[in-house]
């Protein structure tokens, strides 16, 4: 698989924002320990941020046109 660098840069920037929107979302509005709480695990949660933080992005940069 050929790496494009116009698309890895498109992704790279969607994954920073994306990143960011949950950081404010989960730290600000619903509160990191209140969802270890809910969800019982502190890893659970990571794993569970760190996917919606990564298959957008994959999504994003599968579907930049060159």
């Amino acid at each position: 698989m050929k790496l494009k660098k116009r698309k890895i840069k498109y992704s790279a920037i969607f994954f920073i924002c994306w990143f960011a929107l949950l950081v404010i979302l989960v730290d600000g509005v619903l509160k990191f320990q209140t969802l270890v709480d809910y969800f019982g695990s502190y890893a659970l949660v990571e794993i569970t941020l760190l996917i919606l933080a990564i298959l957008p992005t994959l999504a994003v940069y599968r579907y930049t046109n060159d």
